[in-house]
């Protein structure tokens, strides 16, 4: 049982004990915890009856710091279990139509932040040893975690000869595709809120077959980090029923870089034999000098 769980039930068994007001509170978010992770502390009190000062202790007598690690928890809560139609429902009250811009790229902006200070150096340093030892690699991301892992297995696919992006079409292709997983390969499972059951059962799959997992995702109560030795953390959200995916190809990219870097003399290789290639077949478009 996680945490955020827990919190549902302490609301519900601290009850007797509550002030009038913190009851209304109470009973309210174990009702509507869904609209409430998405108040601020005076919508909350105005929906409830009580003034935000009210809602802010409500929040410390529950054993958090300020509202809004209350919210935060109630959110993540929530997130997992979300269908589309209800994102678009919760995030209607707080994006402005008129500022939609400015509201989504600040939104990024603030989960990239949360990212650099929550994620793990050494996890982030282990992971890319564990990449780097690796018999052979695979890559796997399903729905809207497919383009994280296409963005990965392409520059992957410049740096190993030993990588192998995960078709995910079907079930049981993707299986086939990792029946020779075993002990001295990496498996890496890329998935968000609402998180795949397919990404998940197949690191189970990698995991029992030796397999080390590298688990790139948004939170250590994720599913995926039940199956994994590596857990690069990387905060994501949700804007409407689009996933914000910009914190976790930051990670990712880092990810590229950092093993590019370890791999300095052959990747110089390659791209200087690609140039060469690129140069003669004309892969891309030349300025033309006037």
């Amino acid at each position: 049982m996680t945490s955020e769980r827990d919190l549902l039930l302490k609301i519900q068994s601290s009850m007797p004990s509550f002030s009038k007001g913190h009851k209304a509170i109470g009973k309210y978010i174990i009702e509507n915890y869904d609209k409430a992770a998405f108040m601020t502390a005076s919508k909350l009190g105005r929906a409830v009856g009580v003034s935000e000062s009210t809602v802010v202790r409500f929040a410390t007598e529950l054993g958090y710091n300020g509202y809004p690690k209350l919210q935060k928890a109630l959110q993540e809560l929530i997130r997992a279990k979300l269908t589309s139609v209800q994102r678009i429902q919760a995030s209607s009250g707080r994006i402005n139509e008129n500022e939609v811009l400015k509201n989504v790229i600040l939104s990024d902006i603030e989960k990239l932040r949360l990212t650099l200070e929550d994620i793990k150096k050494d996890d982030f340093q282990s992971a890319v040893s564990a990449i780097l030892e690796a018999e052979n690699i695979y890559i796997l991301g399903v729905r809207s975690s497919a383009s994280l892992a296409s963005f990965l297995g392409f520059y992957f696919n410049l740096i190993f000869d030993n990588m192998r992006l995960i078709n995910t079409t079907s079930v049981s292709e993707m299986f086939e595709q990792m029946l020779r997983v075993k002990k001295g390969d990496v498996v890496i499972g890329i998935s968000f809120p609402r998180y795949s059951r397919r990404t998940v059962r197949a690191l189970q799959y990698a995991k029992d077959r030796g397999a080390a997992v590298v688990a790139i995702t948004d939170t250590l109560t994720s599913p995926l980090t039940d199956c994994s030795d590596y857990n690069l953390i990387a905060k994501s959200d949700m804007v409407s029923f689009v996933d914000s995916l910009v914190a976790p190809l930051s990670v990712i990219n880092a990810l590229i870089v950092a093993i590019g870097l370890r791999k300095k003399d052959e990747v110089f290789s390659v791209f200087e034999e690609l140039e060469n290639i690129w140069d003669e077949y004309d892969v891309y478009e030349k300025n033309n000098e006037v």
